[in-house]
């Protein structure tokens, strides 16, 4: 018999969720839900997904199970360099302005938050911006990087920082000569992000869906792109206004192209393109 969930299970499983994650599942997520269920169904050594529910609702295994349930179900789709003119807005307009310009540059250390930073692509990729305009400027470019994210896979991915090639086609040939390093067996065909980057960014877990975050009040730009989608508007407004209660005056939060609305009505935060908006 096909390994499937039952209707009731699968309203378990959605229901644990959207409580405690905020990610909706839908019906028509049920086959992708089922597919990754059952990569931890063998490594359980279990009969099927119907007993894996069964241990953790009605044999109390839920707590213990529920880190890696969450691994399981959430999507972590990200890439270097994706929707690229927010790294041409970070380079162009938001450091200079934050810094200021010329000998009227602030000496202090700029700090940026990739607030759902999946497997460390998005903030290596600030990071690759950054030092590049840090050894462009005469007076040098201090900064700090934060990585979060819900999913703790995903989280030792971009601690150890490897990638393999294909990953690294949006990255600017210079730039991944500089900031990457190759494997002596070339047939790995990965690379791995250099170590003066890795020491510029620090990962952290953390669920968007907390109350409060235990993070620095006077962040300079909080990217939080392509994970809104997944909530409804409520959740969406919680979200982005707790974010924006952590930048500084002038800072920017940075959001996803297909979710430009979601920061419709954020007090305090005025829009300054499409998807990016300015704490006044």
């Amino acid at each position: 018999m096909y390994d499937q969930l039952s209707e009731r299970r699968y309203r378990q499983i959605a229901t644990v969720i959207e409580q405690n994650v905020g990610i909706k599942l839908p019906p028509s997520k049920r086959t992708m839900v089922e597919g990754r269920l059952r990569k931890r169904v063998r490594t359980l050594g279990l009969s099927g997904v119907d007993e894996y529910c069964k241990t953790l609702f009605d044999e109390g295994q839920l707590e213990a199970e529920y880190t890696h349930l969450v691994d399981m179900v959430t999507t972590n789709k990200t890439d270097f360099f994706r929707e690229p003119d927010h790294f041409d807005f970070l380079r162009n307009e938001a450091v200079p302005r934050l810094l200021g310009e010329g000998a009227g540059k602030r000496d202090r250390r700029l700090k940026v938050w990739s607030s759902a930073c999946s497997n460390g692509a998005e903030p290596y990729t600030i990071a690759m911006v950054l030092e590049d305009m840090a050894q462009q400027s005469a007076g040098g470019l201090r900064y700090s990087i934060l990585g979060t994210d819900i999913c703790t896979e995903v989280l030792e991915h971009a601690v150890t920082a490897v990638y393999a090639d294909e990953m690294m086609a949006p990255v600017p040939a210079e730039m991944r000569r500089r900031y990457t390093m190759s494997p002596r067996n070339k047939a790995l065909r990965q690379v791995r992000i250099a170590p003066e980057l890795r020491a510029r960014v620090r990962f952290h877990h953390l669920n968007l869906m907390d109350a409060t975050y235990p993070f620095d009040r006077d962040v300079d730009i909080i990217f939080c792109r392509n994970v809104l989608i997944y909530f409804d508007r409520p959740t969406q407004h919680e979200v982005l206004t707790r974010l924006s209660s952590h930048l500084r005056s002038g800072g920017y939060l940075i959001l996803g192209h297909s979710e430009s609305a979601a920061g419709s009505n954020l007090v305090g935060l005025r829009q300054v393109m499409t998807t990016i908006w300015q704490r006044q």
